[in-house]
């Protein structure tokens, strides 16, 4: 309790002059009086004292959960800023793929180039990536001179397209020398944990390697059981690292195997903190990994695209690994997605089977995909 005094010689004025100076409710302790004395004349002079209580300054209360969101959204927005986005090209609203194949967007091709690139518009193939494919396939036609197929059938054709503007990756075992360590990320529920044990089934059944598998995600109820069920089944260790030096020691016990499988949490790829939480736990090891990034075939065109963008701000995606191709029937998502990002493809995978339903991915299998075999 602080205290303030006030003095004078008329007590009505004193209690005025302390409510001016810290209000009408002003709480006061006590008073004095006291006499003083003339020098040249007897009789004495009254002198008030005013004891008043300073009133209390209530210091605002320190909401830290408000602090951080707001230095959450602040970072988040430098974040958006920095994305090197990649941008989907639209197909107009009010323009239906029949009436798009046949307006000037498409008046350069005739023929059976017309006809393939109208299939692929079906299947949600965006129509530049359409126009490209399909040109790589295409001669002029000397009647019309405009590109129509010269090649013996529509799968030729977008083969050839295929081949020029998606790099592939090939086995993960193609040209492995010492330790090859992979790390699946991802957008919940894209079956990260059940392909990523479908290559590793592959791996120890088939190729007779040593392969080990540790899991970062620790926040999902029984990811982790689930992991370890799949490694005991194929007698492989398991680990759970849910911090970089734990998970970095971990790697350093494992240098006599062929291969090092990382599963990691799924993150919504709008939560760029829980993105980034992944990308602490992988640490410095981030740079001697290849980062293989799970996106389902179901995906539209704008969230997939919008995926890549997230989390390649935070990784350096070595490839690109598709699944639930047999959940979608307008699978354009396996052109649209590596020849916009120029991001290579790996495998994909055809079903739930563990270790039956992933392949490898090459041209001839996309464009089986596509438009049939």
């Amino acid at each position: 309790m602080e205290i303030k005094i006030y003095e004078g010689y008329d007590l009505e004025d004193i209690i005025q002059k302390a409510k001016k100076e810290l209000g009408d409710d002003i709480k006061i302790l006590h008073y004095e009086v006291n006499k003083e004395r003339k020098w040249f004349f007897f009789g004495s002079k009254k002198k008030y004292k005013l004891f008043v209580e300073l009133p209390e300054i209530e210091e605002p209360v320190v909401q830290f959960d408000d602090i951080l969101d707001k230095i959450e959204d602040i970072i988040d927005k430098k974040i958006q800023q920095s994305i090197p986005s990649v941008q989907t090209p639209k197909t107009p609203d009010h323009i239906k793929r029949s009436e798009l194949v046949e307006s000037e967007s498409f008046s350069e091709f005739t023929g059976e180039a017309l006809d393939l690139i109208n299939r692929l518009l079906d299947l949600d193939v965006l129509p530049e990536v359409a126009k490209k494919i399909v040109k790589e396939g295409c001669g002029l036609d000397i009647d019309t001179n405009k590109w129509d197929l010269n090649t013996l059938t529509s799968k030729d054709a977008l083969k050839k397209g295929v081949e020029k503007y998606i790099k592939f990756t090939g086995p993960f075992d193609e040209g492995k020398e010492g330790l090859k360590i992979i790390t699946f990320i991802g957008p919940t529920g894209v079956g990260k944990t059940t392909n990523l044990f479908k290559i590793a089934s592959h791996f120890v059944i088939n190729k007779k390697m040593k392969v080990a598998v540790i899991s970062t995600d620790t926040f999902k109820v029984g990811a982790t059981q689930q992991a370890r069920i799949y490694a005991n089944i194929l007698n492989i260790p398991f680990y759970s690292a849910s911090e970089s030096k734990k998970l970095k020691s971990t790697v350093s016990e494992l240098e006599g195997y062929d291969f090092i499988l990382i599963d990691t949490v799924g993150r919504s790829h709008y939560d760029y903190w829980r993105i980034g939480e992944i990308k602490e736990i992988l640490g410095e090891l981030t740079d001697s990994m290849e980062i293989v990034l799970t996106i389902s075939c179901n995906f539209k065109n704008e969230d997939s695209f919008e995926v890549v963008n997230r989390y390649s701000t935070f990784f350096n995606i070595d490839s690109i690994l598709f699944t639930k191709i047999d959940e979608t029937s307008k699978p354009g998502l396996l052109l649209n997605l590596p020849v916009e990002t120029k991001i290579p493809v790996s495998y994909i995978s055809t079903g739930q089977r563990v270790p039956e339903d992933i392949k490898v991915l090459k041209p001839q299998s996309i464009v089986t995909y596509l438009i049939g075999d």
